[in-house]
């Protein structure tokens, strides 16, 4: 079975984004324009798509995606 990229809801922002630069532009399409502030050290990916109403499922789907790619 091949192994990819696995983001989590657990993860912080600032760490998949150092991770995995090309998710900037994903987090920034669903409304997480968070990735160049302090915030993102400190907020994970759950709890940003929580404040920001974004279904968690769908941005976790596409962050996985794009890094893979």
């Amino acid at each position: 079975m091949a192994s990819g990229p696995r983001i989590t809801k657990e993860m912080r922002i600032e760490e998949v984004i150092k991770r995995y630069p090309r998710t900037i532009e994903t987090f920034e399409r669903f409304g997480l324009r968070c990735t160049g502030c302090s915030v993102a050290a400190f907020e994970d990916i759950e709890e940003g798509a929580l404040s920001h109403g974004i279904d968690l499922d769908t941005l976790l789907e596409e962050l996985n995606r794009v890094a893979q790619g």
